[in-house]
C-alpha cells in the first residue's frame, strides 16, 4: 500500500497546485478602483488625507493600466485604508 502513497501525493499536488495559485489570484484591479471611487465619494477627508488618497490612486491607476493588477490592488488597499475601509 506504501507503494501507491507517493504517486497518490504527488498527483494531489499536481491538482491542487493550479487550484491554489487560482484561488490567489489580485481581483481585477477595475473591480477594486470602482470599489475605492465609491468609498471616495462617501468618505469625509482632510486635505493632506484626500491628497494622499488622490496620489495612490494614479499610482494604481498606473499600475492598473500596465495590467499589473497585485501592485495596482496594493495602491487601492492603502488608499481604502485610509478611507477607513
Amino acid at each position: 500500500m506504501t507503494r501507491f502513497a507517493l504517486p497518490l501525493a504527488i498527483a494531489t499536488i499536481a491538482v491542487a497546485n493550479p487550484l491554489s495559485s487560482a484561488i490567489a489570484a489580485p481581483t481585477p484591479c477595475e473591480t477594486v478602483l470602482k470599489d475605492l471611487r465609491v468609498a471616495e465619494a462617501t468618505a469625509k477627508l482632510g486635505d493632506a488625507d484626500k491628497n494622499k488618497v488622490s496620489e495612490l490612486e494614479t499610482k494604481g491607476i498606473e499600475r492598473c493600466n500596465a495590467d499589473d493588477d497585485k501592485r495596482a490592488d496594493g495602491f487601492f488597499a492603502q488608499a481604502m485604508k485610509i478611507l477607513g475601509k
